[in-house]
């Protein structure tokens, strides 16, 4: 997310909590930065399995649009795709379609303290 969008959200964040307006589910703050973050997460995962398969000839194929609900509604996400189909994904597994809400509170409440998207993934990964 570049910094003018971001600076854009937290208006948009600040200006919703001013108003007493959900920050959560459909036009709400907090739903862009949760479809970033998994986004960023999923292409971190196929990047570190392509690394494990170098050689074998697989490689990117395109990404595939899924949709998965979540306290904050509905989002539409990208997920990476590869030749082999071999990917198996961990933050949002295959034919996944609801989140798990602890995960999205710690998601949402570590990008609110300030950690980086790449910060998050890795602590999420390690749990």
């Amino acid at each position: 997310m570049e910094k003018e969008d971001l600076e854009l959200l937290k208006k948009k964040a600040l200006e919703q909590f001013k108003t007493g307006k959900s920050l959560f589910g459909e036009g709400g703050a907090f739903a862009p930065m949760l479809k970033e973050f998994l986004e960023e997460a999923l292409e971190a995962e196929m990047e570190e399995h392509l690394s494990k398969e170098r050689g074998q000839g697989n490689k990117r194929n395109g990404k595939g649009s899924k949709t998965v609900k979540s306290s904050s509604g509905e989002l539409e996400i990208q997920t990476p795709q590869d030749r082999h189909s071999s990917f198996d994904p961990e933050i949002v597994k295959k034919r996944q379609r609801i989140l798990a809400d602890n995960l999205e509170d710690k998601i949402i409440g570590l990008y609110g303290l300030g950690t980086s998207l790449r910060d998050i993934s890795a602590h999420i990964q390690e749990m």
